[in-house]
C-alpha cells in the first residue's frame, strides 16, 4: 500500500491571519510531502509495503532510525493537521471540558501547563495531550517521538519544529503557543479522539 499525503481539511488560507498560506504550503506541501514520499522509499519491498501508517510507526520505534523518523514524522503531521481549525482556540466544551476539569483543576491550569510543555521542548518536537490508562496527561516529545509508541492515547498536538511557526513567528514560540490554543485548537476533534478512546457501554438487553 503507497502511503499518500493527505489534504488538509481547510483551504491554505483559512487559518490565516495566525497561520499564513505559505507556512502551510512550505509545512505542508514540502516538509510533511518529503516525510511520505521517504517513508515510501524506506518500505518499497520490505514487510512494512503493505502496512497501514500507524502500524509502521509501532514496529519501527525499537530500532529507530530513518524508518521510524520518517513514518513517525508522516503521522504526527496527519495528526496536526486535524487539531486545528478555522476559528477554534478558547475554552473547549463537551466532554474534553469535563475531563481536563477533572485532570488539571480547570482550563486556565491546562493551558498553563501545555504551554509550558510546547515552549520548554529544547529544539524541535512536539508537545501532547494524551490518555494514559483512562487519564489525561500532558507530555513533549523530542524530534519525530510520538505518545503512539509510549502506551499513550494522542488526543491533541502542537507542532514546535521550527518549520510550523518560523516564516510568522520567527524565534517567538510562545507567541504561536499562545495563539494555537486561543485560536486555532479544533475542540471537535480532541472530543472525538476522547469519544473513541473510551469503552463502549454494553447496550441494555
Amino acid at each position: 500500500m503507497t502511503l499518500s499525503l493527505p489534504e488538509l481539511p481547510y483551504a491554505y488560507d483559512a487559518l490565516e491571519p495566525h497561520i499564513s498560506k505559505r507556512t502551510l504550503e512550505f509545512h505542508h506541501g514540502k516538509h510533511h510531502n518529503a516525510y511520505v514520499k521517504k517513508t515510501n522509499e524506506l518500505i518499497k519491498g520490505t514487510p512494512h509495503e503493505k502496512a497501514a501508517l500507524e502500524d509502521i510507526v509501532r514496529a519501527s520505534a525499537k530500532e529507530g532510525g530513518k524508518l521510524f523518523n520518517n513514518a513517525a514524522q508522516a503521522w504526527n503531521h496527519a495528526f496536526y493537521w486535524q487539531c486545528l481549525a478555522p476559528k477554534g482556540g478558547g475554552k473547549p466544551s463537551g466532554a474534553i471540558a469535563e475531563a481536563i476539569d477533572e485532570a488539571f483543576g480547570g482550563y486556565d491550569a491546562f493551558r498553563k501547563s501545555f504551554a509550558g510543555a510546547a515552549t520548554s521542548q529544547f529544539g524541535s518536537g512536539w508537545a501532547w495531550l494524551s490518555l494514559r490508562g483512562g487519564k489525561l496527561e500532558i507530555s513533549k516529545t523530542g524530534n519525530a517521538d510520538t505518545p503512539l509508541v509510549h502506551g499513550q492515547v494522542p488526543l491533541l498536538t502542537i507542532d514546535v519544529w521550527e518549520h510550523a511557526y518560523y516564516l510568522d513567528y520567527q524565534n517567538r514560540r510562545p507567541d504561536y503557543v499562545s495563539v494555537f490554543l486561543d485560536h486555532l485548537v479544533s475542540w471537535k476533534f480532541v472530543n472525538a479522539n476522547l469519544a473513541a478512546a473510551q469503552p463502549k457501554k454494553a447496550s441494555a438487553a
